[in-house]
């Protein structure tokens, strides 16, 4: 997603109409921390727009890194941290870029709803980046549109929403051949996403860095 449109999005649109910006954590991330499959660790959370689930997380013990290409996102994300008094590190930065912004590497990589607004092309460089600041061994949660969801005009791969953006609706086999080079796969299902007009279908896979 270039950078112009995403910003656009964030510094214009009031946050409760960004469909997704939901602020309560989504269903099964809770239960990845609540089952212990993830516990209180250094997080990077990949394309963390307005930091809902980062400040989630921090709130209960994670020390929580951010990153949105978006500088409007980021502004939104430190001044949610603000107001609920949990501290978070959020950074403007591009996954799919050289990220020099983010100093450290982390325990546990997480993206929400993100990957489908990276393109095929450009995928293997975003999950190079992961590969790269994820500690061997360490796990990884990625949640993205299914091509089997039925919104935005049905079957095709890329798809416009309202708002303007074009995503990129994955199968379970692509997304088994970007990851399995680099990470082992735990679980792979097709989860139920809550959206604010209606559910999605989604990919969710948790896998842990070879």
């Amino acid at each position: 997603m270039k950078q112009m449109k995403m910003d656009e999005i964030y510094r214009n649109i009031p946050p409760e109409k960004i469909p997704w910006n939901i602020e309560e954590p989504p269903k099964a991330l809770v239960e990845l921390v609540e089952h212990e499959n993830v516990k209180p660790c250094k997080t990077i959370d990949w394309g963390c727009g307005a930091g809902n689930y980062a400040i989630y997380l921090a709130g209960i013990g994670f020390d929580v890194t951010g990153v949105d290409i978006s500088p409007s996102a980021i502004k939104t994300a430190k001044e949610n941290a603000k107001k609920k008094r949990v501290k978070c590190n959020f950074l403007v930065a591009d996954v799919i870029g050289d990220l020099d912004e983010v100093k450290q590497t982390f325990d546990f990589a997480y993206d929400w709803e993100l990957l489908h607004h990276i393109y095929p092309k450009k995928r293997k460089k975003y999950i190079e980046n992961v590969y790269r600041m994820l500690n061997s061994g360490r796990p990884y949660l990625s949640v993205c549109f299914s091509e089997k969801d039925p919104h935005f005009g049905g079957s095709g791969k890329y798809r416009k929403t309202p708002l303007g953006t074009i995503l990129y609706f994955s199968s379970e086999d692509e997304l088994r051949d970007l990851f399995d080079p680099y990470f082992n796969i735990k679980e792979f299902k097709t989860i139920e996403l809550v959206g604010k007009s209606a559910p999605h279908l989604a990919n969710y896979v948790f896998m842990e860095k070879k």
